[in-house]
């Protein structure tokens, strides 16, 4: 089977469900952001040290099942829960206990940063369509709260893997 069908050739697409919307159609954009995300982790992971790369491929797993919710997808995949942002949320306190945050941060430190950075970004443009979508359309609040908490911990992780803390800790000025 070929990758290349030619159904999308005149600007439809088809969600995980059947239904065929326009390329353009805003939760095709929303999903399609969440998989740019996800790509731009793949990318940033291998410059990580190798706690933050498995904490990346864990959320890359879960970036799967959200794109497939927002794909209408849900009937595939073990949704979004509770538990999932929690563990984004106790791995931010994690972080925090090393960093400390008292000003704005000029991305482009390190290259790890950068790349964590760039994708915090999409996260942050991800959840603002997600948003959008659910004042068109039902979605749960969980996809909301996931990609949130994700952009945090992306936040907090690009300034630890700059090594900040250690500077702090060694009495620097930063």
């Amino acid at each position: 089977m070929s990758i290349t069908t030619k159904t999308g050739d005149a600007g439809e697409t088809s969600l995980a469900n059947g239904e065929r919307v326009s390329k353009a159609n805003l939760r095709v954009e929303t999903y399609g952001t969440v998989d740019e995300l996800n790509s731009f982790l793949g990318l940033s992971k291998h410059f990580l040290p190798d706690y933050e790369r498995e904490i990346v491929e864990d959320i890359q797993k879960n970036l799967f099942r959200v794109a497939a919710e927002l794909a209408k997808g849900e009937q595939y995949i073990r949704l979004i829960s509770e538990e999932d942002i929690e563990v984004l949320t106790k791995h931010v306190h994690s972080y925090e206990e090393h960093v400390k945050l008292d000003s704005f941060v000029i991305p482009g430190e390190t290259i790890p940063s950068a790349y964590l950075d760039v994708c915090r970004t999409v996260a942050r443009r991800a959840e603002r369509l997600v948003v959008r979508l659910s004042n068109e359309e039902p979605v749960r609040v969980e996809l909301i709260k996931y990609l949130n908490r994700l952009s945090d911990l992306l936040y907090i992780m690009a300034r630890f893997v700059e090594g900040k803390h250690l500077t702090r800790i060694r009495g620097s000025e930063i």
